[in-house]
């Protein structure tokens, strides 16, 4: 599911942003849980995230992106925030995932497998570089389109795929050497 969310009217009001924001939340909140990988600091950052929009929305080109914009907000916020120079600083250079294998009737065994696999996903994607991290979740969580996370990150639509493709392959590599080590 994509959502394109133009604004075309002249006049920008309180009730105008709250009718585009409001729905932009929960996307939001699970970006910045993502990039902060913690809650508080997620909550925070949504939080910043939308005060500096309503202050910034007379701002705001009519006819372009609002997701994008919002999302944009949210990153650079991240980037400058403590948690976000400290990630952005840093570069993992362990990571772990494993595809989920399905299994019907679900038995206490499986459930367990599913939920290794889950955590060993989440530990992988949490140990890519920001730059991979970020690109992989709007993409693939986020369901953004490449342009769309073009004007998010402020990067050309090149730049997104060549990240993109680079993020799925340092996943898939990271995914079997775990796999192949269990």
């Amino acid at each position: 599911m994509v959502y394109l969310i133009e604004v075309a009217e002249e006049r920008f009001t309180t009730a105008t942003f709250e009718e585009l924001a409001m729905p932009l939340f929960d996307q939001l909140y699970n970006f910045a849980h993502w990039l902060a990988q913690d809650r508080t600091e997620a909550e925070d950052l949504v939080q910043e995230t939308y005060a500096k929009a309503l202050k910034g929305f007379s701002s705001f080109q009519p006819g372009t992106n609002f997701r994008a914009w919002m999302y944009r907000i949210l990153r650079n916020t991240f980037l400058t925030s403590r948690t976000g120079l400290k990630a952005s600083a840093t570069v993992p250079l362990d990571s772990d995932d494993s595809p989920e294998l399905p299994a019907r009737p679900e038995t206490p065994e499986t459930i367990l497998i599913e939920n290794s696999q889950h955590q060993l996903l989440q530990t992988v994607i949490e140990a890519l570089p920001l730059h991979f991290r970020e690109v992989l979740l709007l993409c693939e969580v986020e369901e953004m389109s490449y342009q769309e996370i073009a004007e998010t990150l402020s990067i050309p639509m090149g730049t997104v795929m060549s990240r993109l493709s680079r993020a799925r392959k340092a996943l898939r590599e990271s995914l079997q050497q775990k796999l192949v080590r269990a």
